[in-house]
């Protein structure tokens, strides 16, 4: 089960959630503000954030901004709000949320949005990195003698990605690096799904109205106009 920071100015919404989310065999941490919301980040890191959009001291976009500046933003965020925008959800979407909740929030929508978010891999520097050293391994040694036959190397998991992966720089803010792995898996998961939105959905975690909404954001077309080839 997950450690689920809840960030919210209203102690109904915070009650309720931590209900649920308690009933639902998660750790739950409560913060009414942008302040305790800093604090209970710096003490852990949470497996997972709910977070106001509309909070009296500083707005959730803001803290949102703020956690990724400061490289904080390693954990996936879902953005709460009874007045927001599409404008807003995609901004939010944008900096780094991983998803956004309307309320008031049903039950079913709640559980299926948190277990989307924690099944979604979250893009680190550390993880870029780790794609990054086979390529750096392969230039960086010096060559060695050998007495028998060398050994075969072993076939990488997902050979498309691990290709691209390399390509993203670590000279560039976290969340530009974030939109080019997004950038990059998506791609992966149209062609390989040959771009069938209903399994690329699936396949991703997001819904289909959020996914169209993402594919635009980073610029990636979802129709089925080409075929390529390996």
């Amino acid at each position: 089960m997950a450690r689920i920071l809840v960030v919210d100015d209203e102690i109904g919404i915070r009650e309720l959630l931590s209900e649920i989310l308690y009933d639902e065999g998660h750790t739950v941490e409560l913060a009414e503000n942008a302040a305790q919301a800093r604090a209970a980040r710096l003490r852990a890191r949470p497996d997972l954030v709910l977070l106001d959009i509309w909070m009296p001291d500083t707005d959730g976009v803001s803290l949102l901004k703020e956690w990724g500046s400061q490289g904080l933003l390693d954990m996936p965020v879902i953005m709460m709000s009874g007045h927001a925008t599409v404008d807003t959800a995609v901004e939010a979407t944008r900096i780094g949320a991983v998803d956004f909740l309307e309320k008031p929030i049903t039950l079913q929508k709640l559980l299926k949005t948190i277990a989307a978010g924690l099944a979604r891999p979250v893009v680190t520097p550390a993880l870029v990195a780790a794609a990054r050293l086979p390529e750096r391994s392969n230039t960086d040694q010096a060559p060695r003698l050998t007495t028998g036959p060398l050994p075969e190397a072993p076939e990488p998991v997902v050979e498309p990605n691990n290709s691209l992966l390399g390509s993203i720089s670590l000279d560039q803010p976290l969340r530009d690096a974030r939109d080019e792995f997004e950038r990059i898996y998506f791609e992966y998961h149209l062609g390989r799904e040959n771009h069938s939105m209903t399994r690329v959905s699936e396949k991703t975690g997001l819904e289909r109205t959020h996914l169209y909404r993402k594919l635009k954001q980073l610029g990636i077309d979802s129709s089925r106009k080409k075929n390529t080839t390996a």
